[in-house]
């Protein structure tokens, strides 16, 4: 493969990261304004924060490596999923129904991550995007471990 085509898959795999990164700053500030649970309200609104961060890193990524349009936005499925949540609060769904959405959210993206780990991409991208992924699966895991407690509840 050329150095080209490596640039152009990095450019291809950052870009689906970081689209999946702004359904989830996203997501993660949406639902988190609707949510009763204060503490979950906090953690929701940090991860939305979070997330904002690890987009930043992978497009200073982009830049580096001589991408400088690096204007994204999320993906459909993303924007579907937030209305969905926003419609889910306003009809009165509980905490445990935005966190359902939630949920769902966070396994797309950790599908989205765990195809980007897979690719071969220069070291210090990789290290970067494990280590974000490595989070991701804490969050996800939080999230619907918080979704189980209100369902037995």
């Amino acid at each position: 493969m050329s150095d080209a085509e490596k640039q152009s898959r990095m450019n291809d795999t950052l870009r689906e990261v970081i689209q999946t990164l702004i359904d989830g700053q996203e997501g993660f500030q949406t639902l988190g304004e609707h949510l009763k649970d204060d503490m979950l309200r906090r953690y929701f609104l940090a991860e939305s924060l979070k997330r904002a961060r690890f987009r930043a890193d992978l497009e200073n990524e982009l830049h580096r490596a001589g991408f400088h349009d690096v204007k994204e936005s999320g993906t459909i499925a993303g924007t579907m999923r937030r209305s969905w949540g926003d419609l889910k609060a306003k009809l009165g769904g509980g905490d445990y129904s935005l966190l359902a959405t939630a949920e769902q959210g966070e396994d797309s993206t950790k599908k989205v991550y765990s195809k980007a780990v897979e690719e071969a991409l220069p070291l210090p991208v990789h290290k970067m995007l494990s280590e974000q992924y490595a989070h991701i699966q804490t969050a996800h895991d939080y999230v619907r471990n918080a979704r189980d407690r209100r369902k037995a509840a």
